[in-house]
């Protein structure tokens, strides 16, 4: 019997536990002799467990109210918008039960681009090797000069910006600078803890479907990031992945929170 070729969608299979077990022997031996999936899979995996981690507490929050209302709509609205319910209820389901690992992680979203997020984690990574490590050139404006910090930035990326509070986390305003994204622009905002350990928020105007996930490379700070509301966000660092995940959380929470108060 010949052995089929396999492909990333095998990888996936591989992680969930869906591989056929007459395959797995055949499976692995491709996988040695292909370094470049085998880089792959294992970043499938660690992505899997950090958004794990991330997005451990969603699944104790109430419903939201959009979607609440969305389910009490009127019956023309139900039909036109049941696609796109199914498709989140679909991924609700396969992170309540396990099987993230490939669906969720191997798209970055319902309906986003094909590798949009990984580029818009990587531009946010890039930022942060650039400047987290500058000592007196790491931000343009400091935070003492906060109001206007803010002002700017909203300005220059077309968005409402809030500088969330994150000294619960341990973490106080370093300050500002703006960025080039793509074919647009971007702000980043730094944080620091008193042990000197830094993170970022790299914020774009993002006008996509809806993503969430985790971005970890071997030897690389991770991004944890969001495409919803018109914003792009990743917060950035080199903390252990369940502390940016809660960092993370809190910072998302505020800039949402802050946009629609703003309003």
């Amino acid at each position: 019997m010949t052995a089929r070729d396999f492909n990333e969608r095998d990888i996936h299979l591989a992680l969930d536990g869906e591989l056929p077990d007459e395959e797995r022997t055949a499976f692995e031996t491709w996988l040695k002799a292909n370094p470049e999936m085998k880089a792959r899979s294992s970043r499938f995996r660690t992505d899997r467990e950090a958004l794990r981690l991330a997005l451990a507490s969603a699944l104790e929050e109430p419903v939201p109210v959009r979607f609440m209302r969305l389910v009490a709509g009127d019956a023309g609205a139900r039909s036109s918008q049941r696609s796109r319910w199914w498709q989140g209820a679909a991924a609700a389901v396969l992170l309540a039960t396990g099987g993230v690992g490939g669906y969720l992680l191997g798209t970055r979203g319902i309906g986003i681009e094909d590798g949009a997020a990984d580029r818009f984690a990587e531009e946010a990574i890039a930022a942060y090797v650039v400047y987290a490590a500058e000592k007196r050139h790491a931000v343009e404006v400091p935070a003492s000069d906060e109001e206007h910090m803010r002002s700017w930035l909203s300005a220059r990326i077309g968005l409402r910006l809030v500088t969330p509070d994150l000294t619960t986390e341990g973490f106080q305003l370093v300050g500002g600078r703006l960025l080039p994204a793509g074919a647009g622009k971007a702000a980043m905002l730094l944080y620091e803890d008193t042990e000197g350990n830094r993170i970022s928020l790299f914020v774009t105007s993002e006008s996509g479907s809806y993503a969430k996930g985790t971005y970890a490379e071997n030897n690389r700070p991770t991004a944890v990031y969001w495409l919803d509301k018109g914003y792009g966000c990743a917060i950035v660092g080199a903390l252990p992945q369940e502390r940016l995940a809660a960092v993370a959380r809190n910072a998302y929470r505020q800039l949402i929170e802050g946009a629609e108060k703003r309003v």
